[in-house]
């Protein structure tokens, strides 16, 4: 089944790849991803993008995004970016986040990009916690922006803690 998918994943133009993938990884993995249908803007080894739509799915009754909604988007960008370069470590290491911290500063009340910027320092993690064999932890930083409302001033700042350790 996963090889299907992988040559389906393969035919896509290349801005929809990683769009697809975390679409796919929502559908099996995490339903409220499939259901919330983020999409990749910029995937690179430094840095990832996200896009979360305000609609039906994501809004609150404030017709702004829905708490849920902003944590599942800054979850998909540090996530997202961890995984890519866990596979391409080739490595198996299991990923996960052990505390989240968000700051509030402003109302998202239009779609909501999620950037993570960290992409060298996570690999140079992904490095030290395959050299070490333990289970680390990695502050994470992820910034969300409503630039059709604000420009580039931040809505919410997150800290999430990412949490690996090499599997056996």
């Amino acid at each position: 089944m996963q090889a299907i998918l992988t040559k389906i994943i393969d035919q896509l133009p290349e801005s929809k790849r990683e769009t697809a993938k975390i679409w796919l990884f929502g559908f099996f993995k995490i339903p409220m991803l499939f259901w919330l249908r983020p999409k990749v803007i910029e995937m690179s080894d430094k840095r990832c993008v996200v896009y979360m739509p305000l609609n039906r799915r994501s809004k609150n009754h404030l017709n702004s995004m829905y708490f849920a909604a902003l944590a599942a988007g800054a979850d998909c960008a540090a996530g997202f970016m961890a995984m890519m370069l866990i596979q391409k470590s080739g490595h198996k290491v299991s990923l996960s986040f052990k505390d989240f911290h968000a700051d509030f500063h402003k109302r998202a009340e239009s779609g909501v990009y999620f950037t993570c910027d960290q992409g060298e320092e996570i690999q140079a993690f992904v490095e030290q916690v395959l050299e070490s064999g333990e289970r680390m932890n990695l502050p994470v930083r992820v910034q969300a922006t409503c630039p059709d409302k604000l420009g580039d001033e931040p809505v919410v700042d997150f800290t999430l803690t990412l949490s690996l350790k090499k599997k056996s």
